[in-house]
């Protein structure tokens, strides 16, 4: 098969990784890719929601599948923009519908679609500008601390979690009619704080059948201890300590087939990956969010401990032949620890040269937001690059990333260096 797989981050890095170890993969493209992408397949200058150019490139390289890595084409129909086109809707597109992909796109559609299908989360209302008065009422009903989601896609930065209720109420101002996310916060939905451990759970389904990938744990904060701003993710550890069988179990019981089987009652065709952000409360799991893809920089963990060959997973997926596959995890654990600029998740500088690269050898480098130019490979984004390692147990994997981290610089470089410290 010719495999194109979309985005340019350490997620795409890793699928092509991936998908570049099979022998049923013949050519690998990723569009638009980074400096990791280049080393292993051809990159393609093309943003993710330039249909029309991603078409052009479809046919001149005889794609057989298209993976979409993140969630902007999705939201936008770039699968059913492949449905509807006679000469490319022979392509498997790994990716649901525009339909589904409004369970990420919108919060209060995912917040509808847990109601009616009884899959347990937070309690919540959604606002707008209009009866923003409302939400302040709301608010004051509730129990600091209060939980502010924008309902569009705010890059993973529209929600906030504020301990003061006046400062909850500005902000809840600042969003709905300052519009401090754009169109993101023309709708804010206010929910509950749910007190527990944060999981995130994978699924793949091909629209009948699922199959569960391994747990991962991501950390969020840009500051050790869990703290300062939300980022894309500083890090993850696969498998979660804390997940036991039991609890496992709950989870595949109580949110993944109702959420499988919620998706054909509604009618909402799905082919691809189903992202569960969970907490524990208690001893039972509670849906955080959903979100239409793979994680990042979860992905950079649950990938390589997945033995399975990924295209015959994308194959049955886009086939609806999943129930015939067999998943076949690495007992090892996983961990990863993200790179990121100075400055980062506010203003940060790029083009800072990355050295000592080729010294990496018990680990793996998956590249994020760095590019090659002359031969070296420079930064291009805020998280730049992803150092994962296996151990028998996690805190021999992120003992491994650490010391592998010593061989890397670049200008004004910062990492956590407590990932999994909460375990």
């Amino acid at each position: 098969m010719n495999i194109l797989v979309l985005g340019s981050g350490g997620r795409e890095h890793t699928f092509a990784w991936k998908l570049a170890q099979s022998d049923r993969c013949k050519g690998l493209f990723v569009a638009p890719g980074n400096s990791g992408t280049k080393a292993i397949a051809t990159n393609l200058n093309i943003g993710v929601t330039d249909f029309k150019a991603i078409k052009s490139a479809v046919l001149e390289h005889k794609i057989d599948l298209v993976v979409v890595g993140p969630e902007d084409p999705l939201v936008q129909g770039i699968h059913d923009f492949f449905l509807e086109d006679d000469t490319i809707k022979h392509v498997g597109v790994i990716g649901p519908q525009q339909a589904a992909a409004e369970l990420e796109g919108s919060k209060e559609f995912a917040k509808e679609f847990m109601m009616r299908h009884n899959i347990p989360t937070a309690a919540y209302e959604s606002f707008t500008k209009a009866n923003v008065e409302d939400g302040y009422k709301f608010l004051e009903t509730l129990k600091p601390p209060y939980v502010l989601k924008a309902d569009g896609l705010a890059a993973g930065k529209g929600v906030l979690i504020l301990n003061d209720l006046q400062e909850a109420k500005d902000e809840l101002k600042s969003m709905l009619v300052d519009a401090k996310f754009g169109d993101a916060s023309t709708k804010v939905v206010i929910e509950e704080f749910l007190d527990g451990i944060e999981l995130s759970c994978f699924v793949l389904t091909d629209g009948k059948d699922y199959k569960i990938l391994p747990t991962a744990k991501d950390y969020k904060r840009i500051g050790e201890g869990d703290t300062g701003l939300n980022t894309g993710g500083m890090g993850a550890v696969s498998p979660v300590p804390f997940a036991t069988k039991e609890f496992l179990d709950k989870i595949e019981n109580q949110v993944v087939i109702p959420t499988v089987e919620g998706l054909k009652k509604d009618n909402l065709p799905y082919v691809g990956f189903i992202f569960i952000g969970l907490i524990k409360v208690g001893d039972d799991p509670k849906v955080i969010e959903y979100n239409v893809r793979m994680g990042d920089p979860e992905t950079e963990v649950v990938l390589p401990r997945l033995k399975t060959d990924l295209v015959a997973i994308f194959e049955a997926m886009a086939n609806q032949t999943l129930s015939e596959v067999i998943i076949d995890i690495d007992e090892r654990a996983a961990t990863t620890v993200m790179l990121v600029s100075g400055g980062y998740p506010e203003a940060y500088e790029k083009g800072k040269e990355i050295t000592g690269l080729e010294n990496i050898t018990d680990s793996i480098a998956f590249h994020a937001g760095a590019v090659e130019n002359d031969g070296k490979v420079i930064t291009s984004g805020g998280r730049v690059i992803a150092i994962t390692s296996y151990g028998n147990t996690y805190s021999e994997a992120i003992k491994k990333s650490y010391q592998s981290i010593e061989n890397l610089h670049f200008d004004k470089m910062y990492y956590r260096k407590d990932i999994g410290f909460d375990l």
